[in-house]
């Protein structure tokens, strides 16, 4: 393996690993917030509720750090591929062009660290109501 392809491969496993990580997120908030208004619906305890919005609180702050850690990692080899296609036409530099036109809300990160905040945001109105319901 040449070193184009072993950063092309860092990047790629990174990115990917970013996206499913994402993806579990989801499917784990969809189940913690299901759980959080099935107790609400059915009067459970305001210790459930506690718990359950410190569980949700948590789940984001981990997979925040989990994010960060992808990114960081995406980093690394983002220096390298820019400089390994210097060499193509200008019309072929994709990681400069984008550079170039980034945008910090239109992104993946703007995305995935609002429904982060969201569901922090959402687990500490849990968390809150439960304590005054106790």
């Amino acid at each position: 393996m040449d070193g184009r392809e072993f950063v092309w491969a860092h990047f790629k496993l990174n990115a990917e690993q970013r996206l499913r990580g994402f993806n579990f997120f989801v499917v784990l908030a969809i189940f913690a917030d299901g759980g959080v208004l099935a107790a609400l619906q059915r009067g459970f305890s305001p210790g459930l509720l506690i718990l359950l919005g410190a569980f949700t609180v948590l789940l984001a702050q981990v997979f925040w750090l989990v994010d960060a850690r992808s990114r960081q990692l995406l980093e690394l080899t983002i220096t390298a591929l820019k400089e390994m296609e210097a060499e193509y036409p200008e019309s072929y530099r994709l990681f400069a062009a984008d550079a170039l036109g980034q945008s910090r809300v239109i992104s993946y990160t703007f995305a995935i660290r609002a429904l982060l905040l969201a569901q922090m945001g959402f687990g500490l109105g849990v968390f809150a109501y439960g304590l005054y319901q106790w």
